[in-house]
């Protein structure tokens, strides 16, 4: 199965919580959601008397990630959800803005799966992980915490970068990114996390993480999986331009992630070996057409995350070039066996409408050949782009 979806809530949606974001996902015909976790601020306090015998999965008013115990003369950290609470212990607590409780993330999880929306996070676009300052321990405890929010709410992957370079020599860098992602994820085995953790492609020469680099750290972190973000790797070389070109480097994330590839899309302006910035998927020389016509051909299951300034937008342009790809394949293959006449792509269903054209009474509508090369995706305000979405119906 191939799923679209946004990198965040989308732009149109009134609300602004995850719950908001799945239900206009959902909406809009899309079915992947990647939860933004862009600011988190963790919190000692005490725990109050009513908390006292409880775990912090059972606490109501806040999201603990982890218990601070004194035993004997030395401290030691409990990140066990279901350890019972102590008067004495401290309490971190986390305010990330996407939860306040284990039980919301529940809640979200159900959400999600109830209306055919794959989560999946991403830590802090900022991260460092190579450098071992004090930067470094902060941005490993953001991992930990992904970990357990992607957890609790069922989510497939936690995406991250892994940051610059800095003073050091390249060598050095990749081995502490090595070691500490061995630590993390050895942690996340003591702590039953079930997501994998992406590490995503780069699009600059001074970040770490180009295909070469990223595959050597999968090869020596288990449980870590390359994710694709095609922009970036098109940035450093601008090789992606043929279905085969993409087959490629499909093939190769495929050794690790079997045949459930995670991938970001977007367009992008490049120069020298280096990422300017991301585009809407229009503009620039890395095309969709190209990837939807490789996807066409093959059965995988491949998710890909919109990450274009028109977020939604283009996530729905996306899946509706992949469907006309698939369509021509359909109808040429029965051409070839039964001699009769391809079917035209205005005989083909879509569930969402844009830029005008809406849902028919079976709420589908139907998308001409030209309508997809029409759609508006040169727009620097999303204001100007009409996106019309089918009430959410949700399973019962």
């Amino acid at each position: 199965m191939i799923r679209f979806g946004p990198a965040g809530i989308p732009l149109s949606c009134k609300g602004r919580t995850l719950r908001d974001g799945i239900e206009d996902v959902h909406s809009l015909g899309l079915t992947a959601m990647e939860v933004q976790m862009l600011r988190i601020n963790a919190m000692e306090r005490f725990p109050d008397d009513d908390e006292i015998g409880l775990s912090p999965l059972e606490i109501e008013t806040d999201l603990v990630v982890e218990i601070i115990r004194t035993k004997g003369k030395k401290e030691i950290s409990i990140t066990d959800p279901s350890e019972p609470i102590k008067e004495s212990d401290v309490l971190i607590s986390l305010a990330s803005g996407l939860a306040q409780t284990y039980s919301e993330f529940n809640e979200i999880g159900a959400m999600g799966k109830e209306m055919d929306v794959q989560l999946s996070m991403h830590t802090p676009y900022y991260m460092d992980l190579g450098t071992n300052d004090e930067l470094t321990a902060k941005c490993l405890n953001a991992l930990r915490w992904a970990g357990m929010m992607t957890d609790q709410m069922d989510g497939k992957i936690v995406v991250t970068h892994m940051g610059l370079y800095g003073d050091n020599p390249k060598k050095q860098t990749k081995k502490n990114i090595i070691d500490n992602l061995s630590e993390i994820m050895a942690w996340w085995d003591d702590n039953g996390i079930r997501p994998k953790l992406g590490l995503e492609m780069s699009g600059r020469q001074e970040v770490f993480g180009s295909t070469s680099e990223i595959f050597e750290v999968c090869d020596n972190v288990p449980g870590t999986i390359p994710v694709i973000n095609f922009a970036h790797v098109h940035a450093r070389n601008p090789t992606l331009h043929e279905p085969e070109d993409f087959g490629i480097l499909i093939d190769e994330v495929r050794k690790y992630a079997s045949n459930d590839i995670y991938a970001h899309f977007a367009g992008v302006e490049h120069e020298g070996g280096n990422e300017k910035r991301i585009t809407p998927i229009k503009r620039g020389d890395l095309k969709f057409e190209p990837l939807a016509e490789y996807l066409a051909d093959e059965s995988a299951n491949v998710t890909i995350i919109s990450s274009s300034p028109l977020l939604e937008h283009d996530a729905m342009y996306m899946k509706l070039i992949y469907e006309r790809m698939l369509t021509r394949k359909v109808s040429k293959e029965s051409r070839i066996k039964k001699g009769g006449k391809e079917q035209s792509f205005d005989d083909v269903g879509y569930d969402i409408s844009i830029d005008g054209v809406s849902p028919s009474s079976d709420e589908s509508a139907s998308f001409p050949d030209d309508s997809i090369d029409d759609l508006d995706t040169e727009s620097d305000s999303f204001d100007d782009l009409e996106l019309k979405k089918s009430s959410p119906k949700r399973k019962r």
